[in-house]
């Protein structure tokens, strides 16, 4: 009875919560359906009659199929060199802690501790230089700083495995990058995917670096499409939600399909073995 009574009062609790946080969305998408008039009236109330030329209309006139390739090609090619950079970094300070490989760790933590918004004017003024701006691989290589985060995540997660797995494989005659690929790079799963799913959302609904970075209407992503959609004196509110809506629904579908690796990734990185 305690424990029933326990769980109505948390579903009390948690229900006002998670109506609170459910209203935005409901919001956004209601107001898709509307005119701009009707919003303008009562963006609240729900829609009168579904008004659906606003998703006709952005289907029409914003290029949302290049921007979502544009954003999917960054996307993949910055997480997976995230994930490759960042495990082979943490590989050897975990298996082999020499003080080398605790300075280079140092000196990693310290550069993790910089926000990226410092380096904003030196990390433009050195991408102009080398020719990368409104380059979706400059973008890449801007991305690919957040291999430090990576390289936490993994360290954290290597040390669970047990250290006797690469001194048996040295023992059979395998080389160093044969430990790494074949027997340490597989155990880390969880902790992949989990990197992966964080890294996908900053990536996906990032703002700052494309806008920085990327000018040319042929290069830009979708959070750059949104943008574009509001005007300089006055938004046409239902269109902006609607791009908003439609840029969201692949990563929030993403997210759900994934969320049950990202408990998997922490939980498994967080006990030591």
């Amino acid at each position: 009875m305690e424990i029933n009574k326990r769980r109505w009062l948390m579903d009390i609790i948690m229900l006002p919560i998670g109506l609170l946080t459910f209203f935005p969305f409901y919001l956004i998408i209601v107001n898709t359906f509307k005119t701009q008039a009707e919003t303008a009236r009562n963006p609240i109330s729900w829609p009168k009659t579904f008004y659906l030329d606003n998703y006709s209309y952005v289907f029409r006139e914003v290029p949302l199929l290049h921007a979502m390739m544009n954003t999917t090609v960054i996307t993949a090619i910055s997480v997976g060199t995230m994930v490759i950079f960042g495990a082979m970094a943490a590989y050897p300070i975990v298996f082999n802690p020499g003080k080398t490989n605790k300075l280079i760790m140092t000196y990693l933590m310290a550069g993790f501790l910089i926000p990226f918004q410092t380096t904003l004017i030196p990390l433009f003024e050195l991408m102009t230089d080398f020719r990368l701006i409104d380059r979706l691989y400059g973008l890449v290589l801007v991305y690919s700083g957040g291999s430090v985060f990576v390289f936490f995540l993994m360290m954290g997660y290597m040390k669970t495995i047990p250290k006797e797995l690469p001194e048996a494989a040295i023992i059979d005659g395998c080389g160093t990058s044969g430990i790494f690929w074949k027997i340490i790079f597989p155990l880390l799963k969880p902790i992949t995917v989990t990197a992966i799913i964080y890294q996908t959302m900053w990536i996906w609904n990032d703002f700052l670096a494309p806008m920085l970075f990327l000018n040319s209407s042929n290069n830009m992503t979708l959070i750059l499409q949104v943008y574009r959609a509001k005007g300089e004196f006055s938004v046409n509110w239902p269109l902006f939600m609607t791009l908003t809506v439609i840029v969201l629904i692949p990563i929030f579908i993403f997210f759900i399909l994934m969320q049950k690796q990202i408990v998997k990734g922490i939980v498994g990185g967080a006990v030591k073995g």
